[in-house]
């Protein structure tokens, strides 16, 4: 697996995990939604992008993961327009859209047997364990970083 490949995978699953607790977790609105929505943006938009330089299946041609890039890379700053502009029934479609594409090419890259993912986990059992484990402690940590500024910020009366 190549380090770009690694990095990708890392990004796209803590980027699935925060933005499941995102989703799933109640509090919208929020300084840590805000926070955590940052590092979701940050590292969803780092899984579009670095999707070009991934052809392994079919070398110098693009897949339908490369199309749903663009429609991420488009639709991600569309959802935080919405928010910044108060349209946050639009905000939420986008980014519950951008999740659900991701929940989607993360299977379909776990599912087919050539990719990357399932041959590290049918040959190093070991590294794929560490790297799902790294994956957990830095969802954990920019979860609990959210919930430490909400508990931080002071309600107005």
């Amino acid at each position: 697996m190549t380090p770009l490949i690694a990095t990708h995978a890392f990004a796209a699953v803590v980027a699935l995990l925060v933005g499941a607790w995102q989703l799933f977790r109640g509090a919208r609105g929020t300084q840590g939604h805000r926070v955590a929505g940052r590092v979701w943006v940050v590292a969803l938009m780092f899984v579009a992008a670095s999707s070009f330089w991934i052809q392994e299946i079919r070398p110098g041609h693009f897949s339908a993961l490369h199309a749903l890039s663009v429609v991420t890379l488009v639709t991600v700053p569309l959802g935080i327009l919405g928010a910044r502009q108060g349209r946050i029934r639009d905000h939420r479609s986008a980014m519950t859209g951008n999740w659900i594409g991701l929940v989607g090419a993360g299977i379909a890259a776990a599912a087919v047997p050539d990719r990357a993912i399932p041959q590290l986990v049918v040959h190093d059992a070991v590294t794929a364990g560490v790297a799902g484990l790294a994956v957990l402690a830095t969802a954990a940590a920019v979860i609990g970083v959210g919930r430490v500024v909400d508990a931080a910020v002071v309600p107005q009366p």
